[in-house]
């Protein structure tokens, strides 16, 4: 059963993202906040596996609220069946060139979806961000990307960082990285490296763990900052 979390201060999106999220048989709704300063407390609480963030939110908004939660430690031994990691996050926004989705995704947050997208897929983008993968098509990551990024200063020091960040991986691992920024699944990957699917997926985990990255929207971030191809 997949635990959410809805954040966001309107109460008729609440209850229709609870209602379409109630039609699900492996989806249950475990508990709501209406602003980004009681994320944390219901985490703790509940437990979610996936939390759906409004951005805009009087109080703490849903950008600062996905940086406080996701920049919480994972509790426990790293690998073993203790250790508790943060809840994933789906940002939920009105308008897809919003300049602070990529805020979000460079805080943590899994992908993006509009409110105005059909209940079926909004519900395929809950499952796929909870099973580790993003909900951003490959096209829509870089053009959302590059409308973003567009003009905006400190371009160069992100290059520089984002270089100097892909550095610490090893060879094979570098070109897994780029393999994952061009959005590229693990089968994919495997078959252009012809290398096996599990040992692609022990090579991201090695990448998020080396960066200290949460997921492979940021590692495409990563590639994207330091030229896309090394």
């Amino acid at each position: 059963m997949i635990r959410v979390l809805l954040v966001d201060d309107d109460p008729l999106v609440r209850s229709g993202l609870r209602l379409m999220l109630g039609g699900a048989p492996d989806v249950r709704v475990v508990a709501e906040a209406k602003d980004g300063a009681e994320v944390a407390a219901l985490v703790a609480e509940h437990s979610p596996d996936i939390v759906l963030m409004d951005i805009r939110m009087p109080g703490m908004d849903g950008l600062a609220a996905t940086e406080a939660l996701r920049a919480r430690p994972s509790q426990g031994t790293p690998g073993s069946s203790a250790e508790e990691r943060p809840p994933e996050v789906l940002v939920l926004t009105t308008f897809n060139s919003d300049e602070h989705v990529l805020r979000a995704l460079r805080a943590g947050a899994a992908g993006f979806v509009l409110k105005d997208t059909p209940p079926r897929e909004i519900v395929a983008a809950v499952r796929k961000v909870v099973a580790g993968e993003p909900v951003l098509s490959p096209a829509v990551t870089q053009q959302l990307i590059a409308q973003v990024s567009e003009g905006r200063g400190g371009r160069e020091i992100r290059a520089e960082r984002a270089r100097t960040q892909l550095a610490l991986l090893g060879d094979r691992e570098r070109e897994v990285a780029v393999a994952v920024g061009q959005g590229k699944t693990n089968a994919e990957i495997a078959a252009e490296l012809y290398l096996s699917v599990p040992t692609v997926k022990t090579h991201v985990s090695r990448i998020l763990a080396k960066l200290d990255l949460n997921n492979r929207v940021q590692i495409a971030l990563v590639v994207y900052d330091a030229g896309g191809a090394l």
